[in-house]
């Protein structure tokens, strides 16, 4: 019985701190009662069973599927076709990223009220879908980058290190009002859907290409995801 029961209390002892923290902070800070408690209880569970399902669903379903189609590439033995696989990969999932959407959507009208560009619906679209797609591209050139990464045994710390140092040399020379957007759309990319595919897809590759250690080059891929938006938004502000 508790094995059936296990993933529930599994992510409802994951959520106990935050609802603990917001108790606290509610009944003994503010010392106000919780508004609207049966509504709240009931929306407390429903999340429960929605993490329990999205979680069961990654171990079932994404997971698995990243790590076989890694190891279908590897046997192919086509590095071009590996390389369009990461790169669609990556820009499918960040381009439909409801996180994005929100920032860009904010962006624009922001832009629009502070006359960066014309307050129209035509302006603002047309510069948030820009935004977007500037994000999507990096997030596919980035995913390239982390699978040749795997491919040839790169250190990971060199080349994060000098993607950083190009974003501070970016920052220098970006106009202000673009730097926390694009600082903001590092942040946005790693969506629900991107980190587990991705991941599963760096471990699936490391484990099949021989000399590779899934533990030591399987992961690493979220971290280039989450680097080259920053740049490449930098680089949209510069040239718009």
């Amino acid at each position: 019985m508790y094995q059936v029961f296990r993933p529930f209390i599994d992510s409802l002892r994951d959520l106990l701190p935050i609802i603990v923290v917001i108790g606290f902070f509610q009944l003994f800070v503010l010392q106000q009662p919780i508004p609207d408690l049966g509504n709240l209880l009931v929306g407390v569970f429903m999340v429960v069973i929605g993490l329990t399902l999205f979680i069961r669903g990654l171990e079932m379903g994404l997971f698995p599927l990243g790590e076989n189609m890694a190891y279908a590439f590897a046997r192919k033995g086509s590095a071009l076709w590996l390389f369009a696989f990461a790169f669609a990969l990556g820009f499918g999932t960040t381009i439909a990223e409801p996180a994005l959407i929100a920032v860009a959507a904010k962006a624009a009208e922001i832009a629009a009220n502070a006359a960066f560009i014309d307050k129209s619906e035509e302006a603002m679209d047309s510069y948030a879908f820009g935004l977007r797609l500037t994000v999507a591209l990096s997030v596919g050139v980035a995913i390239v980058v982390g699978v040749m990464r795997i491919i040839r045994g790169w250190p990971i710390q060199y080349l994060i290190i000098g993607g950083y140092l190009g974003v501070v040399v970016m920052t220098m020379f970006a106009p202000k009002e673009i730097i926390g957007i694009a600082y903001d759309s590092g942040g946005v990319t790693t969506s629900t859907i991107t980190v587990p595919l991705v991941t599963a897809l760096g471990v699936g590759l490391a484990s099949s290409i021989k000399g590779r250690n899934p533990m030591t080059d399987g992961f690493g891929l979220i971290a280039f995801a989450s680097l080259t938006p920053m740049i490449f938004v930098m680089g949209y502000g510069m040239l718009i």
